[in-house]
């Protein structure tokens, strides 16, 4: 017993298996960030889309009436 809690065989793998877990969690972090970001700037986008469609409808439809009265 006390030969395998003195031992190091395997000591380097583990340490390889330990850096690309943390390695694989830091990419997860970064992946869920940046999919939350991009889909906050895809509604923002359609936002000022939408608003601008709204305005520029406004005006096109108070310029018929002007034109037509």
């Amino acid at each position: 017993m006390s030969e395998f809690i003195h031992g190091e065989r395997g000591q380097g793998a583990i340490e390889y298996i330990l850096l690309a877990g943390g390695i694989i969690v830091a990419a997860v972090v970064v992946f869920t960030i940046y999919s939350r970001m991009a889909g906050e700037a895809g509604n923002r986008i359609n936002a000022t889309t939408e608003a601008a469609s709204s305005i520029m409808s406004s005006r096109i439809n108070a310029s018929l009436a002007e034109m037509f009265s």
